[in-house]
């Protein structure tokens, strides 16, 4: 008899937690490695919110909290969805979670049985079809063409619907390709919904403030209220205050959602660290000046790298709207020799050759569900984006 759970054998381990590893083993040998494969902010978190945190310790702030967050930071999320969103939420339809990833787990969790299925766009974040997988459910994919900006079109969505369908996940902005969706694209999408009835949206929107140019963010429940009742809207204070480490996300959604959420969450983490939930209060109700500033040095970064990288002998990468990741494809590398001797054939042959020879870290595209493409996160300085896109463009130079 096996002792480890069948589910493990559903599941893969993280591709861009892999390559982050990787690389940082490379650099404990001795390597120069340039990293760009964490989808991390490099700011610091706002003193506003560290000191909140201070005081929160400094007060007692350390016992137990309720499973489904403290009151105060459930309604600040409350208070956030309306006053940005236009969503109408009570407290009591609010979950808190030990970072973004825990709340759609759970939710998941909650929710699938076997056999019922998750559409997942792709290119898609790496531990949503693991997530689908360990609930016992089936991830359906539907890929997205460079062509239209890496986004779901509603008649593609339209075909992939089936009686077992139970969520659609839309990621706007999206990790790993950028993409942001507009209000005219999200209501398509809405419409093909609307026609479906038993199928729920799942909206990760934790790059929602990382946003470029004139673009406006919309997410699905603002753009058709109708779905607010079949829609679990997710976010959380890791990419838009600097936060990663606190581990805090939080999503809206219908009560007998948030309630099955809550009792799965009772057994299985019980709160949400109480300092963090505090620091949470105060990112949600506090200052919000860091959250332009960052926006304009992450926009100064992406022009920065997609520029370079279309410099670049066999790269095509298109400027995304959103987050602090691009996608640049390498089919027209797929084929070549690279200074090693090895024939690239695939896109995971083309990051690991980058990363033996020029030492920058990136994650394949086929990890994502679509290639051959690859992601870069320019969550880092300028000086580190430019010598590191000096370094791909020297490599695809060699590439015969």
């Amino acid at each position: 008899m096996a002792f480890i759970s069948d589910a493990l054998s559903r599941v893969k381990p993280s591709a861009t937690i892999a390559a982050t590893q990787k690389a940082r083993d490379l650099k404990a040998m001795g390597r120069q490695i340039i990293s760009l494969s964490v989808g991390e902010p490099d700011f610091d978190t706002p003193d506003n919110i560290k000191k909140a945190a201070i005081a929160a310790i400094e007060r007692g702030e350390t016992k137990y909290t309720p499973v489904a967050g403290i009151p105060p930071l459930r309604e600040a999320v409350a208070t956030k969805f309306k006053r940005e969103n236009g969503l109408d939420y009570t407290p009591s339809q609010i979950i808190v979670g030990t970072g973004g990833k825990h709340i759609l787990f759970n939710a998941l969790l909650a929710t699938v049985n076997a056999g019922d299925e998750v559409i997942i766009p792709a290119p898609y974040w790496v531990s949503y079809p693991d997530m689908v997988a360990i609930a016992g459910g089936t991830p359906v994919f539907v890929e997205t063409r460079i062509e239209n900006g890496f986004k779901l079109k509603a008649e593609d969505l339209e075909k992939k619907i089936t009686p077992r369908t139970k969520w659609l996940i839309i990621n706007s902005p999206s990790n790993p390709s950028g993409a942001a969706y507009t209000e005219a694209e999200l209501k398509a999408i809405a419409e093909v919904l609307k026609r479906h009835e038993h199928v729920w949206a799942l909206t990760d929107d934790i790059y929602e403030h990382l946003v470029y140019g004139d673009f406006e963010f919309k997410t699905i429940a603002q753009v058709e209220p109708s779905l607010i009742d079949r829609t679990l809207t997710m976010n959380g204070v890791s990419k838009s205050y600097a936060m990663t480490g606190w581990r805090i996300g939080y999503a809206g959604g219908p009560e007998k959602l948030i309630k099955a959420m809550d009792m799965l969450q009772g057994q299985q983490t019980s709160g949400a660290c109480s300092i963090a939930q505090w620091a949470a209060v105060e990112a949600l109700n506090g200052p919000q000046d860091f959250i332009p500033k960052a926006r304009k040095a992450f926009e100064e970064r992406r022009d920065l790298v997609v520029s370079m990288l279309n410099q670049a002998r066999h790269l095509k990468c298109p400027t995304p709207e959103g987050a602090f990741y691009v996608y640049p494809s390498v089919a027209d590398a797929i084929g070549k020799r690279a200074p090693s001797g090895k024939v690239i054939g695939s896109d995971e042959d083309f990051v690991n050759e980058l990363l033996e020879i020029e030492g920058v870290a990136v994650v394949h595209g086929s990890a994502f569900g679509l290639g051959p493409n690859f992601r870069v996160s320019y969550a880092t300085s300028n000086d580190v984006l430019e010598d590191a896109c000096k370094k791909i463009q020297r490599f695809t130079a060699e590439l015969r």
